[in-house]
């Protein structure tokens, strides 16, 4: 495993002689576009390890994405030979459908430490609630990014990861009918999660039961979605859609479409750059 052959996956080619800010933003951010957030894995019949070499492999060798445990895996590594102070932690994600969140760890994401601050790197959570740069560790103050506002409460040693939603306009409907989109200033609640250090290890027992369990969203459905450069592709089954971050003040505009499985296919090789060695099930 070698950091130029990560660099070119990533297409990063600027200096990084400092663990610094600056560059752990440059290097996320070229992480986050060229790296899909997928699990096509599991809908190709194809096993998911977590060892590093094989997540190595899959995602740089052989360009494909991968969900959090892999991805955010491969960052912590590569963070790591850049000389930063990093760590794994683990988060419980929120189930709107169940207005809570899941008693089980499901989520890991990297705590990075420069200067005396903390900073919160997450490249695996995908789809609209994936944060573009580092956010800084500190309770109740927005940050706002390209996706919208972030933010963190701490209570008690737990900490609550949120969003501020935005409205979606989607061209086949009226303007006035944005479906799914409460009022502007509501919070969605991405996950909660404690500063205790994990190992990779600790998540052997989540990846095998989320490739077995049939209830889980990750089996119900194949999912690959990437950050562009002003929005977000997201593939899930058959139906694509191209998300434009504020496309007018506060809104986002979505174009969806229904592909049959030639074009499912196509769309992997031309949106994602996936090709995929065995015949996916979407």
């Amino acid at each position: 495993m070698n950091i130029q052959e990560y660099f070119g996956r990533i297409s990063y080619d600027k200096p990084h002689k400092d663990a610094d800010l600056q560059t752990l933003a440059a290097v996320f951010q070229h992480h986050i576009q060229a790296i899909p957030f997928e699990n096509l894995s599991m809908h190709c019949g194809e096993a998911i390890e977590l060892d590093l070499q094989s997540t190595y492999n899959k995602i740089v060798r052989k360009k494909r994405g991968g969900w959090c445990l892999e991805i955010n895996h491969l960052l912590f590594w590569a963070l790591q030979e850049l000389g930063y102070d990093v760590c794994i932690l683990g988060a419980n994600s929120y189930e709107p459908a169940e207005r809570g969140y899941t008693a089980e760890i499901n989520h890991i994401l990297l705590k990075v430490v420069i200067k005396g601050d903390s900073y919160i790197v997450d490249a695996g959570f995908g789809g609209a609630y994936q944060m573009w740069q580092p956010l800084r560790l500190i309770s109740g103050e927005d940050q706002p990014q390209v996706p919208g506002i972030f933010h963190f409460t701490e209570d008690d040693g737990t900490w609550y990861f949120e969003k501020v939603k935005r409205k979606h306009y989607i061209p086949e409907h009226s303007n006035n009918d944005f479906p799914d989109t409460p009022e502007l200033g509501n919070i969605r609640k991405i996950y909660r999660f404690t500063l205790e250090p994990r190992h990779i290890d600790d998540f052997q027992e989540l990846n095998a039961y989320l490739q077995a369990s049939p209830d889980n969203i990750l089996r119900k459905k194949s999912i690959c979605t990437l950050q562009t450069s002003n929005g977000l592709l997201a593939l899930v089954g058959w139906t694509f859609t191209e998300m434009k971050y504020n496309y007018t003040e506060d809104t986002d505009l979505v174009n969806i479409t229904t592909l049959t499985d030639e074009e499912v296919e196509k769309t992997l090789k031309d949106k994602f750059n996936i090709v995929l060695e065995n015949k996916l099930v979407p």
